[in-house]
C-alpha cells in the first residue's frame, strides 16, 4: 500500500510540474509584447497604389494620417504607372490610389472616381557637378535632348559631356516637357531611359554631369544636392506656379471607389481637409480648389 501511495503523489506532482511549464512555454513573456498584438489586431489596413511620380506626396499624407490614427495603417502595393494604380484598384486589390492622369473612358467601370488633388512643379535639374549653367532658354533646353549641345562648356558651365537623362513617352514628366519646351523633335538617342521617377532622381544624384526634370517637391522634401535650374529666367518655385510664369506642372489625382469603406473614407477627408492642404502647401505642393 505504502508503494502504490508513493506511486500516485509522484505521478500527480510529475503531472503538475509539466501542467506549470505547458502554460508557461505559451504564455507571452512580456506584457510589451500582449499590447504588441493587441494593436495589430485592432489596426486597420488601407492598401494603397500610386503611379511612381505621385509616390512622395501619397507617402506624405499617409505618414500625417497614421500620425493621428493610430489604429489605422497604410499598406503601399507595388508601384508603377498610373494605368497600373487603376487597374489594381477597379480589380478589388486596393482601395485608394494616385494618380498623374485623369480617368480615361474606357478605364471608368462606374464604380470608381477621380478627384483632383494638387499641381506638382516639374523641375529641370543638373547634378552639383555642373557649375556655371544656373538658367536655360527653351531653344538649349530642345538642343541638349535633341543632341545637338552634347557639352556643358557651350553653356558657360564644365568642358563635360551632358548626360541626358529621360524617361518613356507616355511617361507624364515626358509630356509635359514635350508640351512646354521640347515639342515634336526627337530625343537623342544617346539618352538614358528611366522607367520611374525614383530611378532617374538617382541616377542623377548619382552620375556627374547629368541632367533631368523631376518633381520639385520631392528635390525639397529630400533636400537633395542637385541644382535646379531656371527656364527662360523664371525660377521653378510655388510662387512662380501660382502667378502662371512658370508653366511646366504635373496635375495629381486621387481614384477610389465611390462608396469607399468607411476607414477608407476618413482617410479620403483628411487628405482634403485644411489640414491635408496645408500639409501640401507646406511641401511645395499646390493644393486643387
Amino acid at each position: 500500500m505504502q508503494k502504490i501511495a508513493y506511486s500516485l503523489f509522484m505521478g500527480i506532482m510529475i503531472f503538475g510540474l509539466y501542467s506549470c511549464n505547458s502554460i508557461n512555454s505559451t504564455a507571452p513573456k512580456d506584457s510589451r509584447q500582449i499590447a504588441s498584438q493587441t494593436d495589430s489586431q485592432a489596426q486597420k489596413i488601407i492598401k494603397m497604389g500610386s503611379s511612381s511620380s505621385t509616390l512622395t506626396v501619397s507617402k506624405l499624407l499617409a505618414k500625417a494620417y497614421e500620425s493621428q490614427n493610430k489604429a489605422i495603417k497604410i499598406e503601399f502595393v507595388s508601384n508603377s504607372q498610373s494605368e497600373g494604380a487603376i487597374a489594381s484598384l477597379k480589380n478589388n486589390l486596393i482601395e485608394i490610389a494616385s494618380t498623374s492622369k485623369k480617368l480615361k473612358p474606357e478605364e471608368d467601370n462606374g464604380q470608381i472616381q477621380y478627384r483632383e488633388l494638387a499641381k506638382d512643379l516639374l523641375v529641370v535639374a543638373t547634378h552639383n557637378s555642373v557649375k556655371g549653367v544656373n538658367n536655360l532658354s527653351t531653344q538649349q533646353l530642345k538642343a541638349i535632348y535633341k543632341g545637338e549641345i552634347t557639352n556643358w562648356q557651350e553653356l558657360g558651365g564644365p568642358n563635360e559631356k551632358i548626360v541626358v537623362l529621360d524617361r518613356p513617352e507616355d511617361e507624364s514628366a515626358k509630356k509635359i516637357l514635350r508640351k512646354y519646351y521640347l515639342g515634336d523633335d526627337k530625343t537623342t538617342t544617346k539618352a538614358v531611359i528611366l522607367n520611374k521617377e525614383g530611378e532617374l532622381i538617382e541616377t542623377l544624384q548619382n552620375t556627374p554631369n547629368s541632367i533631368g526634370a523631376f518633381s520639385l517637391a520631392y528635390s525639397l522634401i529630400n533636400q537633395l544636392p542637385v541644382n535646379r535650374l531656371s527656364l527662360n529666367g523664371v525660377a521653378p518655385t510655388q510662387e512662380n506656379l501660382i502667378n502662371g510664369k512658370y508653366p511646366m506642372l504635373r496635375q495629381i489625382g486621387i481614384i477610389s471607389s465611390k462608396k469607399p469603406s468607411a476607414q477608407t473614407q476618413g482617410f479620403i477627408d483628411f487628405i482634403y481637409s485644411e489640414t491635408g492642404k496645408k500639409l501640401l502647401q507646406k511641401n511645395s505642393f499646390v493644393p486643387a480648389q
